[in-house]
Formats: C-alpha cells, sequence, structure tokens
C-alpha cells in the first residue's frame, strides 16, 4: 500500500541527518531513506546546474525505490532544484529554507546572523525570503566556507573547527545578534560549540522540526502516513561507504551500516 512506502531524505553529505533525526522522532512509523551525497559534497560551492544534476538523479533513485515523499535536507540543493523536482513528481518534495521569519519573531534586539553556505546566501530564493520576512529587522548573513567539511570530517570540537567557527561568529556577535540562523542542515551538529563561543543568550534556530511538521501535514492530508510497526531506516552514500560509516554513525547515536550508492 502507498502509505507504507518509504521516505526519500537526501543531502550532499551527512549534514541531512540533523533533519532524519526530527522526522523519525516526530513520525516513528515511517521507514525511511537516507543518501549521503559525499561524493559530491559540499553542494555549496558548486554551480547550479551541477546541484540540480545531482538532485534529479538521487531523486530519481528515490523514486525507484518507490517512496512516496522526498525531502531535500539541504538548503544549497533546495534553493538549486526543489521548483524542478515538484514539477517533476506527484507525491510531496519537501525542501529547506533558512528559518527568517521564526527569527525575526523571537529576536528582541532584530539583528539577526545566518550561517549559511555560499550559495544559500547568495541564491535569489534566500534574497527573495529575506526580502519579505526581514523588512523591519537586521539581518546579517555569513558564508562559512570550509565549515561543512570540517563537520564531514567528524570534527565537532576540534581547535580547527572551533577557530573557524569563531572567525565566522565573532563579526555577528560585535554587531549585536541576539538569533543565530542555521542555515545549513550541517550545521545543528555543532550547536553545542556554538553556544561555548557565543554564550547561552544567543537564541538558535534549527529549522528540522518545522520540515518534520511539515512532511506529517502533508502526509496527512493525502492519507499517507504509516501506521508500519515494523519501520525501517537505510542509509546510502556516493562515497565510500565504509570510510562515511563510523562518521554517520557517531552523529546518528548509533552503529548503522551504510549501503554503496551506484552511482
Amino acid at each position: 500500500m502507498a502509505n507504507e512506502q518509504a521516505i526519500g531524505i537526501f543531502d550532499s553529505g551527512v549534514g541531512g541527518l540533523s533533519v532524519l533525526a526530527h522526522i523519525h522522532q516526530r513520525l516513528p512509523s515511517e521507514s525511511l531513506l537516507y543518501i549521503a551525497d559525499s561524493s559530491y559534497m559540499p553542494y555549496g560551492c558548486k554551480p547550479e546546474a551541477v546541484i540540480q544534476k545531482r538532485c534529479v538523479e538521487i531523486s530519481a533513485f528515490l523514486s525507484r525505490q518507490q517512496c512516496k515523499a522526498i525531502v531535500v535536507a539541504c538548503n544549497t540543493a533546495t534553493a538549486a532544484a526543489v521548483h524542478h523536482l515538484r514539477a517533476s513528481y506527484s507525491f510531496p518534495v519537501i525542501g529547506m529554507e533558512p528559518a527568517v521569519k521564526p527569527a525575526v519573531f523571537h529576536s528582541r534586539s532584530k539583528v539577526i546572523g545566518v550561517l549559511a553556505t555560499s550559495t544559500t546566501s547568495a541564491s535569489d530564493k534566500f534574497n527573495r525570503l529575506a526580502a519579505r520576512f526581514a523588512q523591519h529587522a537586521r539581518l546579517i548573513v555569513q558564508p562559512c566556507p570550509g565549515l561543512v567539511e570540517r563537520i564531514e570530517s567528524g570534527d565537532l570540537t576540534g581547535d580547527k573547527t572551533r577557530d573557524m567557527l569563531s572567525s565566522f561568529l565573532q563579526p555577528l556577535m560585535r554587531q549585536g545578534m541576539d538569533t543565530l540562523v542555521l542555515g545549513c542542515t550541517h550545521y545543528p551538529f555543532i550547536t553545542a560549540l556554538i553556544r561555548d563561543i557565543a554564550g547561552g543568550d544567543i537564541h538558535i534556530i534549527d529549522t528540522g522540526d518545522a520540515i518534520a511538521c511539515e512532511l506529517e501535514r502533508q502526509l496527512q492530508s493525502r492519507k499517507l502516513l504509516s501506521e508500519n510497526k515494523t519501520a525501517s531506516i537505510k542509509f546510502w552514500s556516493s562515497g565510500d561507504a565504509e570510510k562515511v560509516a563510523p562518521v554517520m554513525s557517531r552523529l546518528w547515536g548509533d552503529k548503522i551500516m551504510v549501503q554503496q550508492l551506484p552511482f
């Protein structure tokens, strides 16, 4: 039955595991397929045409696995390809976007920092989002080149990651930021380090739970929610699965088997 089919989730690497965790927590009866496109990581510094091509290929693979919905668990990929994917499939395609609207609502100082990849911060989709919701706030966008690679390597607390992150956060803090938007799905894995550098008073916004809520709403409206008592989670990677598995296991919080993506 259609409602017992799996949900596909993909990202340029391990970052989308943060979204997968929110989905699994909210929808524990759903079977999930996660793809880490590690051999093309990071998307954030690649041309839009390359990103769109990978999104099309991965979505086609997930469609062949008979997924009933796809979550593009990457802000950069969403900006590059989500409209194309929605035009290609009749099932729900859920995308990511930096949580500018809730950030404006929560901020007291109306000075909001956004940590993002270079591609996301320069995208038309993000600029339209900022223009729509941040008219009465100061939005400071900080591209973070190299940070995804540090997280992909499993270095969440080391000196190199700390120094890099500090160089990104300090300009935002000097300008009075009180709310920080995590504009990349990799960044929730370094929330503890962000708080250590920026202080506990900074309000940090991760959009993973909002994505899980939207997925639930769309599945419910189409009567596609599962009641499966034996839901499964399968993991794939386009990189070296044996090398990726230890990092993915650490971030997931349990030992997992990662299959090799065949393209």
